[in-house]
């Protein structure tokens, strides 16, 4: 059964490739997904390919990847329709 949980990701736009880079902590203590993609920040291109990257990275459809906050800014937050073992493999690539 799918259930919803967020990400907080750090996106690095016209980053020269997508992928997901690593898990980092920032000095507050919150605990983020690095990610970059290779479009620009415009017309909602940069937010596009995150969450398709996102999905595919965990097998599913992108309807199920949405950025809820942040569409303008770096630091987003991801809602994910997924099982736990979703999350699990998505984090697996960014401590890889």
């Amino acid at each position: 059964m799918l259930a919803f949980f967020t990400l907080t990701v750090r996106v690095t736009p016209r980053g020269g490739r997508d992928k997901i880079e690593q898990v980092s902590q920032s000095d507050s203590g919150q605990i983020f997904l690095k990610v970059r993609v290779t479009a620009p920040p415009e017309e909602g291109r940069a937010n596009a390919a995150i969450e398709a990257l996102i999905a595919k990275a965990m097998g599913l459809a992108k309807s199920y990847v949405t950025i809820t906050h942040g569409h303008k800014n770096r630091t987003k937050i991801i809602r994910v329709e997924g099982t736990d073992q979703h999350r699990q493999t998505l984090l697996d690539l960014g401590e890889a």
